[in-house]
């Protein structure tokens, strides 16, 4: 509306979405809220209804003290009779539409950004967390719940200018319950799939043996050329101040060789993961000369070892193979620890199928709240899918079909 000459309030689309969703949100017999920090609801009450996944109650505080510059974050609780129902942890971002670009394009628009820097971004509303599988907590899988959620997302959305809402990596157990939003604007889109490795298996030999020839040959070679020289290994759940500051060094070079575009960890993560989630936290150390070479950081929680960040320094790793020996060191410590289950995460998919992981496909659920975007966000999409970019995921998308 013009006043003076001046546009003054929102806009009729922006004020008839805003009474539409106010509407919708009254009719649900789940009445909803946002909290911006998990501190506010009880643990008790959160782990009721979440799922019993590494990034629990402990991991969600770590997210909310650890100060990252990037996201803003959110915690949709949905109630029923004054009973917590849902849990649906979100995160504000500015994305970058450059994200799954590599390679000379994703050099050109790295340059372009340095002029323009919000060339490439609009800004969305994920539910999710920005480094894993998304995961929703909910008492019983009911529509009228995840609908509810929704509505709150979109109300969310409205307040904070976001024009996206998103649900990030979603697995396949999902699918039932989520599928129906294709009919409400939500588009279905392909994410980088997770990795997985099952350990059965009676010792790192055993393993090898499953592997292509080729591959176990070139495994031993790379081993042998590491056993060259003294490289000491040790776990730890915490971090002193000098040994912090070695590991976030390391995860620095690892962020600017890979290009790793989406979330960059605060120094203070690694600090407060290990206060908030000291059983569940392992870092792997491997130092030559008393100097720290790379590191893993690890999740471990109900049989399960999260492979989550690592770093190198890149001139003794490409020369002792700092890649196998970590793998082998952390297979062999998972084996010693009854773990049953190895995840890697996402990207550098080649050497993880030559090591024989699964890879298990997750799902993003988009939509924009305008309708004048949704042709232009689906025809985006399509273009600007990760496997266009990455020829081992292509090859194994086209292996799923």
């Amino acid at each position: 509306m013009k006043k003076n000459g001046k546009l003054t309030g929102a806009c009729p689309t922006d004020r008839i979405l805003k009474m539409k969703i106010a509407r919708q949100i009254k009719k649900s017999p789940f009445r909803t809220k946002v909290v911006k920090k998990i501190e506010e609801v009880p643990p008790d009450e959160w782990n009721r209804v979440f799922p019993q996944v590494p990034e629990g109650y402990g991991f969600f505080k770590t997210l909310d003290e650890s100060q990252f510059s990037q996201f803003s974050f959110y915690y949709i609780l949905a109630y029923d009779r004054g009973c917590l129902v849902g849990a649906a942890p979100c995160f504000s971002v500015d994305y970058s539409l450059d994200t799954s670009i590599n390679g000379p394009l994703r050099r050109l628009s790295n340059a372009v950004k340095k002029v323009f820097p919000r060339l490439f971004s609009i800004k969305a509303l994920v539910c999710g967390i920005p480094m894993g599988q998304g995961q929703i907590g909910m008492a019983e899988c009911s529509p009228a719940l995840l609908m509810a959620i929704v509505q709150r997302m979109e109300s969310l959305a409205r307040k904070i200018h976001a024009p996206i809402i998103a649900f990030k990596d979603l697995d396949q157990s999902y699918g039932k319950l989520f599928n129906p939003l294709l009919n409400d604007g939500f588009i279905k889109i392909d994410s980088l799939p997770m990795t997985r490795l099952s350990l059965a298996f009676a010792d790192f030999e055993d393993y090898l043996k499953r592997l292509s020839g080729p591959t176990r040959y070139d495994f031993r070679r790379k081993l042998k050329k590491a056993s060259g020289v003294d490289i000491k290994t040790s776990v730890v759940s915490t971090l002193d101040d000098p040994t912090l500051d070695e590991v976030y060094s390391l995860y620095l070079q690892a962020v600017e060789i890979h290009d790793m575009g989406f979330e960059i960890v605060p120094r203070e993560f690694f600090r407060l993961i290990s206060t908030h989630m000291p059983q569940e936290t392992k870092f792997f150390l491997f130092r030559l000369n008393g100097k720290l070479i790379a590191f893993v950081f690890c999740l471990v929680s109900e049989g399960v070892l999260l492979d989550y960040y690592l770093g190198f320094d890149y001139t003794p790793a490409h020369e002792y193979h700092l890649y196998f020996v970590k793998f082998k060191e952390v297979f062999n410590w998972c084996l010693g620890h009854g773990i049953k289950t190895y995840e890697m995460g996402s990207t550098g998919y080649e050497p993880k199928r030559r090591l024989k992981f699964d890879f298990v496909p997750v799902y993003l659920f988009v939509k924009a709240r305008y309708k004048m975007m949704r042709p232009l966000l689906k025809a985006l999409c399509a273009l600007l899918k990760f496997e266009n970019f990455d020829p081992e995921l292509k090859r194994w998308n086209k292996m799923q079909q």
